[in-house]
């Protein structure tokens, strides 16, 4: 099986139907991608886990933080991967190995992290992958929020759609 795009609707349905979110990578340095992503995440009402083995123990924006998925001891929906493309093997394998204990149903790889291999691994173990796109963007994007900034996301258009 090979890895396939989500389309639009699906990247919206994902993000609809999850409420809680491991975040692999957060970071406890405020001028890092994944601690402003997790916080606005937050702020957008998602629960936002941070696994760090380097944080585990410690509380991040008001979350315990956890050294690995496994560790997480209550359910989750997505599994957000800030890890280095190569990385992402291992943890979509753990996130495998745990999906029905924990209900995890997404994969989602970072901006700039892609891992083809992991992406068909997972797709064919019945989870959702979405590969080198950041859930904090795509939330912006289809709830018309980067328009504010003058993004054209195509979500909004004066355009009559071709049949």
């Amino acid at each position: 099986m090979t890895y396939r795009d989500p389309s639009q609707s699906d990247i919206r349905r994902i993000l609809d139907e999850t409420r809680t979110i491991v975040m692999v990578g957060a970071s406890a340095n405020w001028n890092r991608p994944s601690y402003f992503a997790m916080k606005y995440l937050i702020g957008k009402r998602y629960r936002v886990i941070p696994v760090n083995p380097g944080l585990a123990g410690q509380e991040l924006l008001g979350e315990r933080a956890y050294a690995n998925l496994a560790e997480v001891p209550s359910p989750f929906e997505m599994v957000d991967i800030f890890r280095r493309s190569t990385e992402a093997g291992a943890i979509t394998d753990q996130a495998i190995a745990l999906k029905d204990e924990k209900g995890i149903k997404t994969v989602w790889m970072q901006l700039g992290v892609r891992n083809e291999e992991a992406a068909a691994k997972a797709q064919a173990a019945g989870l959702q992958v979405v590969m080198d796109r950041c859930p904090k963007i795509e939330w912006g994007r289809l709830h018309a929020e980067l328009a504010w900034g003058g993004f054209n996301t195509g979500i909004i258009s004066a355009k009559r759609r071709r049949a």
